[in-house]
This record gives structure tokens, sequence and C-alpha cells, in this order.
């Protein structure tokens, strides 16, 4: 089977900004922009290299930019390495700040550069959303928030990612399955960076003041699969274990614990519902999701779902 993914190779550069401008308008399918210059001499760089699952791009451009970007079906992770930027307007702007990424919103947003450099990382839904359900998350419709703010580790473990992308990438040689291969690992690294928001959360947790609790929860429902404590999860809410504990009791009226509980009970019961009857074991899709008891596993299913796992299987 061959793979017909367009590869990506471009270099564009001006020293006009009005040639500059229209460039960059044509790439970002986008109108109204306004550039002019600065006092620093004028220069424009445009770089791009990836396919049509991810792209690297790379800006220069010693001048003033503003406009709007349009709404995309892409997700756009950007920052600056040098000069100034904002997203947004009033009470939503977002502050670029120097090598910190940002996640674009997909609604679109007014914004404004200057003399700046910045680095953007392009990846496709369809292949954001692949990865995020073989980890879970519902299928279709995967959201990002892109007013969280990521922890230091997860933009650590970006940067690392994004570095091994690029040196990747940048190989023109580079074979078609390698190239595959980092467009998933670009993806991987913006789930860990804005986790998938859950369909299901509480309408509190949305809330600005709620955002550590928030960013518990949604790690809990991205990393479910996966060994989690709630050290783990007091450390990605930047809280200490004490503050997250009281925080799920008065936000979710249950532990951390058993809020994980009860999203692995969820997944469990997705899968049942979906499983064929005949060639499915419920020992073994309890077993990995971290139910290794038969009779404390049923009995948390019926409290939780109301019926047995083996009624679920029949309706199947």
């Amino acid at each position: 089977m061959t793979d017909e993914r367009a590869r990506v190779q471009d270099d564009v550069r001006s020293a006009d900004v009005d040639e500059a401008r229209d460039f960059l308008v044509g790439a970002y399918d986008a109108s109204e922009w306004r550039a002019e210059t600065t006092a620093q001499p004028f220069t424009f760089r445009y770089s791009a290299v990836g396919d049509s699952t991810m792209t690297l791009r790379a800006i220069r451009f010693d001048g003033h930019l503003d406009g709007v970007m349009t709404p995309s079906d892409d997700f756009v992770v950007q920052w600056i390495t040098r000069g100034t930027g904002f997203i947004g307007e009033g009470d939503d702007r977002l502050v670029s700040a120097v090598g910190r990424p940002q996640l674009w919103p997909q609604d679109g947003a007014a914004f404004t550069y200057q003399d700046y450099d910045q680095r953007l990382v392009q990846i496709n839904r369809a292949s954001l959303e692949e990865v995020a359900g073989e980890r879970g998350a519902a299928s279709g419709g995967v959201q990002l928030d892109h007013t969280l703010q990521p922890d230091d580790r997860a933009v650590t473990m970006w940067r690392n990612t994004v570095k091994l992308i690029s040196h990747t990438v940048l190989d023109r040689q580079v074979s078609p399955l390698l190239q595959a291969e980092m467009g998933r690992l670009g993806a991987l690294a913006l789930l860990e960076l804005y986790p998938v928001v859950s369909a299901t959360l509480p309408d509190e947790l949305l809330l600005p003041r709620n955002a550590h609790i928030r960013r518990a929860v949604e790690y809990v429902h991205e990393h479910a699969h996966l060994p989690i404590t709630s050290t783990d999860l007091a450390e990605v809410a930047s809280l200490s274990l004490r503050a997250l504990q009281q925080a799920f009791q008065r936000q979710l009226g249950v532990s951390p614990n058993g809020y994980l509980r009860g999203v692995r009970l969820d997944r469990v019961r997705d899968e049942l519902v979906h499983a064929d009857p005949a060639g499915t074991s419920i020992a073994d899709v309890a077993r990995q999701w971290g139910f290794a008891h038969a009779g404390r596993f049923s009995a948390a299913y019926l409290e939780r779902h109301g019926e047995y796992p083996r009624d679920t299987m029949r309706r199947a």
C-alpha cells in the first residue's frame, strides 16, 4: 500500500512588507491582514516542512502584522522566540510568552505580532482524533482547551518532542514511514500538552478559578488506561495532595481515586456495549482497566451502572 500523503517543503523570503503579508494571507486562507514596517529593517522568511498530517513552520517578520485568523479544523500550537505577540482581544487576550507554547483557538481569533520569530506545529484533526481514540477518547469531535496553561512538565516534553521531530523531518531523505511516525509522535505530544476536554465535565470546572482541578480531571480522562496515583494528579494540578483531595470532594463529591475508578468503569461499559459477546471475556476487559478482583469489580459496576456487566454484554 502506498503512502499518498503529500510532502511539504517551502522556503519563502521577501524584503517587501506587502508581498510578505499577501503570501501569509494566502498560506492561511485569510483576509484583511494589515502589515507595516517598524524601526527594524524589514525582513521576512517563511519555511514549512512535513506532510498533510503535520507541518512544522517558522516565520520571521521584522515588522508589524495584525489581523484575524479564520476558524480551522486543524490544531496549531505556536510560540515566539523573539518579539511580541497577542492572541484574542479584551478579557480573552492571551500574551505570547517567549518560548511558551500556546494552542490557537480553533474558532479563530484576532492577533497582533511585531518584530518576531515564530514557530508553529500544525496537526491535522483526523490524525489527532485517531491517536486520541486509541487512548480512550470518544470518537469524533475532540476538543482541546486553548485557555489551559500547560504545566512545566508538559512543556518540557513538548519541546523535546518537537526537537526530535524537527531533526527527523528536515531530512529530505526521510522515509514516508518515519515521516508518518513523526506525525503520530506530534499528536501524542499535543495530547500531553493539552489533554482532551471531556464532554462530561461539570460546568463549574470550566470556570477559570477551577483551572487546577480541571487539569487533573482532564488528565484522568486522557490517561485512564495508564497507572495513575493521586500524587501524580496533584503534580499535574500543581496542588498539594491534601488540596487536591479537598478540591475533588468540594467540586465532584468524590476522592481523586474514586473519580478515576468511575472513569475506568465507564470505559469498561463502553467496551462491553460494543463488544462481540461470543468473543469477549468480561474478566479480560475488567483487567485491562485495572479491575483484577471479579467480585469487587461486579459490585462496583452494578453501583455505577445499575446492572451487572453480563447484562450489558447481553444487550450488545
